[in-house]
């Protein structure tokens, strides 16, 4: 593979090679979900072209790359906002007013799940379990940040912080 046409920084390739690393080189391919994570990380979403050239790395087909992004929903195959905020609306967050805190959340953003504010900002998604039914209404910033007992009073100064980020060029 071509290096300098290739869509990855040398940082986000590092990260790449050494997942790759941990597998034997027949079996490189184990290390997909962590070469479409470090994608994702780095361009915030995987492309077509992302895909195809995870695939090219991990020498297999772009079609299996393709499955793979669009099975785990930890992956985003279209843009999105800054910040992807994913809230529960299993049934022990319902039971937990889950579905109040989403409510809050789509009228403050004004947007629905699956859409991004006009501004690129937050990109709203509706979440599953998420293993902290004790901790609900839960929601999940970028994949990595869990936010606990989400009232309106901590879902408005979460979105005040991230909006401060913004402000700033930090993502979280």
């Amino acid at each position: 593979m071509n290096t300098k046409n290739s869509l990855f920084s040398p940082k986000a390739r590092a990260e790449m090679d050494r997942n790759i690393a941990k597998y034997p080189p027949e079996q490189k391919q184990s290390a997909v979900m962590a070469c479409l994570i470090a994608a994702q990380k780095e361009h915030g979403w995987v492309s077509p072209a992302i895909i195809a050239e995870v695939a090219d790395i991990l020498e297999m087909p772009t079609i299996a790359v393709e499955e793979v992004a669009t099975f785990y929903n930890m992956y985003e195959t279209k843009p999105i906002g800054q910040f992807k905020l994913v809230i529960c609306t299993n049934l022990p967050c319902q039971l937990s007013h889950g579905e109040e805190a989403a409510q809050y959340l789509q009228k403050k953003l004004g947007i629905g799940f699956n859409e991004t504010t006009p501004c690129g900002t937050f990109t709203l998604k509706e979440g599953e379990c998420m293993g902290a039914c004790g901790d609900s209404p839960v929601l999940l910033v970028n994949n990595h940040r869990m936010c606990s007992f989400m009232s309106h009073d901590k879902i408005d100064a979460l979105l005040d912080e991230l909006k401060s980020q913004v402000k700033q060029g930090v993502s979280a």
